[in-house]
This record gives C-alpha cells, sequence and structure tokens, in this order.
C-alpha cells in the first residue's frame, strides 16, 4: 500500500504519496470519509494518467456520464474528455446544473501544466451562501432559476448514445420535477429547466450556493431568469461575484495530479492560459 502524507490546503485535502506507490492500492473507504468531509480530495505525487483516472474513479462510482461539449480523448474510454475547448477564462459552476443530470463528482487529471496561468479554481458554496447577506438568501430562497437552452440532434445523442431516438429522449426526460422541453421538427430539443440556486450538499445536507448561475449568465448562447422571466438584478449578480471573488481558491496543477471533486457542494473555473500544450483530462460520475 502506498504511503501516503496527508495536509489540508485551503478547502482541499492534498494527499501526498512518498514512495509513489500506486493510486489504486489506497483504501477506498477511508478515502471516501476524507472526501464526504472535506469535498475536494488531490492526490499528488502519483503519477495519475487518464486511464489510472478511471480505473480509480471506478471505486467509487455507480456510473459515467458523457459531457456534450468537451471533446473525448479516447473512444475506448469514451467517458474520458479534454476540459473545456478553448484557453479562456472558464467562471464559476457546477456541472451540468443548469439540467436535472447533475452528476455527483468531477474528476481532473493533469497530463501537462500550463506553463503560466490555465489554473482550476474553485469554490465551497456552503462558504459563498454563508457569506451571502441576508437581502441576497432571501431572495434565492424566495425565487427559482430558470434556465432555456437548446440541443441539437448531435448534442443529444452524444449524451444519450449515438443510436438514441426520440422515443429515448422521452422516456429520459418525461415527468422530471422542474423540466420542461419542446421536440422541434429539426430534432433539436428545447428545454426549461426550474430549480432552486441553493441546493443541498450531498453530504452534511448544508444549503450551498453551488449552481451554474454566473457561468450562465454571462453566457450569450444560454439564458437564466427567475422562474417568472424576470430578470435577475445586475445588482444581485454583481454582490454574488463580489463574494465569490474573495473566496476564490486555486489548483496549481502539476503534472500526474489528480482532483475529485463533490459537485454538490463546489465550484469550478479555470484562469485563462495561451500554453497550447497543456493537457487537463475530466470524467463525470455518479457515485455509488
Amino acid at each position: 500500500m502506498a504511503n501516503t502524507n496527508l495536509e489540508i490546503s485551503k478547502s482541499a485535502k492534498i494527499i501526498y504519496n512518498e514512495n509513489f506507490g500506486n493510486i489504486l492500492d489506497l483504501p477506498v473507504q477511508s478515502n471516501l470519509e476524507m472526501f464526504k468531509s472535506f469535498g475536494i480530495l488531490h492526490f499528488r505525487g502519483f503519477g495519475i494518467n487518464y486511464e489510472q483516472m478511471k480505473a480509480f474513479a471506478e471505486k467509487f462510482s455507480s456510473r459515467f456520464v458523457l459531457d456534450k461539449d468537451r471533446p473525448i480523448v479516447d473512444q475506448r474510454n469514451r467517458f474520458i474528455t479534454l476540459v473545456d475547448p478553448g484557453m479562456h477564462y472558464v467562471s464559476p459552476h457546477c456541472e451540468n446544473a443548469n439540467s436535472p443530470f447533475r452528476p455527483d463528482l468531477v474528476w481532473f487529471c493533469c497530463a501537462v501544466p500550463a506553463a503560466q496561468g490555465g489554473e482550476t479554481l474553485y469554490w465551497d458554496g456552503v462558504r459563498v451562501w454563508e457569506e451571502m447577506s441576508e437581502g441576497l438568501k432571501d431572495l434565492f430562497i424566495s425565487k427559482k432559476i430558470r434556465f432555456s437552452q437548446k440541443f441539437p440532434a448531435a448534442d443529444w445523442k452524444r449524451f444519450l448514445g449515438a443510436s438514441a431516438t426520440i422515443a429515448d429522449v422521452k422516456k429520459t426526460l418525461q415527468g422530471i420535477e422542474g423540466l420542461s422541453y419542446q421536440i422541434n421538427e429539426d430534432q433539436s430539443i428545447a428545454l426549461e429547466y426550474i430549480c432552486s440556486a441553493v441546493v443541498k450538499t450531498k453530504y452534511g445536507n448544508n444549503n450551498a450556493f453551488a449552481n451554474s448561475l454566473i457561468s450562465e449568465h454571462k453566457n450569450p448562447k444560454g439564458a437564466v431568469t427567475f422562474e417568472d422571466g424576470s430578470p435577475i438584478p445586475v445588482v444581485a449578480i454583481s454582490q454574488i461575484q463580489e463574494i465569490m471573488n474573495r473566496l476564490t481558491e486555486v489548483i496549481s496543477w502539476q503534472a500526474g495530479d489528480l482532483v475529485m471533486i463533490d459537485n454538490s457542494r463546489f465550484l469550478h473555473g479555470r484562469r485563462s492560459f495561451t500554453d497550447t500544450k497543456r493537457r487537463i483530462f475530466s470524467l463525470l460520475s455518479y457515485l455509488k
């Protein structure tokens, strides 16, 4: 078994490998207990590649899901993707929080860090909620938010599988609370999803401002309003952004790092970069 030295760095628990043993030898239950407590585990010194990330993730996961926008790395391991394309700044978000298909876990591993910039950023949604004013809390407790999206056929087939049909779409979407949809003549699907911006964490049942409100508000292709269609006040967005600016935490990548994130509690994003050699792989899954 690998000899590890544990150290806390801000919100994340960093697990160092002192003798470069195999990460697959680490005890699952003790790591799961740490994950429940901290919400982010950062494994360093194990020299992880994306295949090892998948093998390690399988110990904790019941199933994997594929993000519709990220490039697939390996068709044999089709759930492994590169992170969001481009080199731009990525705003705070929880993965797929603008839909009812939010995964429990987000996994990242680093093959090549950027020479400068490109750090992954993260925010503890529990702390964000605690820092919000009572007026801001009251606003988001009393009003749900509405995400509007459109998915071309190629996108939903990527999510459901290449052989998926409209009947499969209806079966998948029917009866989900807060979700309404329309199937268009070109087989694209317009979705509207209504949910609270305040979620209960999977572990601890704490309130967390863990959502995709900021990222979708800035996304020219997205549409986010209150449930009644009224716009979310700019002053509210500014106040949330100011809190997040104060609470930003950073993963400064080293090659071979692996990070495991609780998607019910933590938002994540990234700093911009210009190094085309940067390679960060990702994986989304549901806990067993």
